[in-house]
């Protein structure tokens, strides 16, 4: 893909029917030293962190298609949270990071509640890794996250967002709780500070030049 000529021609103001839309904003336009993008997905269940994640890292501003909790979601949804809670991701979010002059993370964040799982499918076509974003106070919402990843193929590493109430664990002992290959990577974080966020991409990133060399 032609990633400079593509931007250059967003960027462009256009009318249509005496309407004037203009381009992106200059911040969000892409740089011309980027020649390579990657695909990443970040998943997880319901509540984990993913909007936070993708809002925090992103270098653009992120596009997040939240909605309003209502009682229809009631007996529905996974309620864990619902005191502070208030809205959910109902189709995708998506964000940008660049992690040289030369290559450019495009992030898509999937809805947690298991109703809207078949949005996934479209989602994960093209993605070269994932991160799973991951609460220790309900380890149990990862299970299906994780094998859903391992039916597909999809390389990814294990993020532990570290909510102030929940329990610590060692890594092994997480390794064990989530039936992990002991080469999957797992690392703690905090999805609301971008650094945090940016170390868990890095680790993903790493952990996929890893697997190549192996299979090279």
């Amino acid at each position: 893909m032609d990633y400079r000529s593509s931007d250059h021609a967003a960027a462009t103001d256009v009318t249509t029917g005496g309407t004037h839309l203009p381009g992106p904003r200059a911040e969000d336009r892409l740089p011309e030293t980027v020649s390579s993008a990657v695909k990443i997905v970040i998943v997880g269940g319901f509540g984990v962190g993913k909007t936070t994640m993708v809002g925090s890292v992103s270098e653009i501003r992120p596009l997040t298609t939240e909605e309003t909790m209502t009682q229809a979601g009631i007996g529905v949804d996974d309620d864990y949270g619902s005191d502070t809670k208030t809205a959910t991701t109902v189709a995708m979010d998506f964000g940008r990071i660049r992690i040289t002059d030369e290559l450019v993370l495009y992030l898509f964040g999937t809805p947690g509640q298991e109703r809207f799982w078949f949005l996934w499918n479209g989602l994960f076509e093209g993605a070269l890794g994932a991160v799973v974003l991951i609460d220790t106070r309900r380890l149990e919402v990862s299970f299906d996250v994780i094998g859903r990843l391992e039916e597909r193929g999809v390389p990814f590493v294990i993020a532990n967002n570290a909510f102030p109430d929940g329990p610590r664990y060692p890594a092994e002992e997480l390794r064990d709780a989530l039936d992990l290959d002991p080469r999957v990577p797992i690392i703690e974080c905090d999805a609301r500070r971008r650094a945090s966020s940016r170390d868990v991409l890095l680790t993903l990133m790493r952990y996929l030049h890893e697997m190549a060399l192996h299979h090279a």
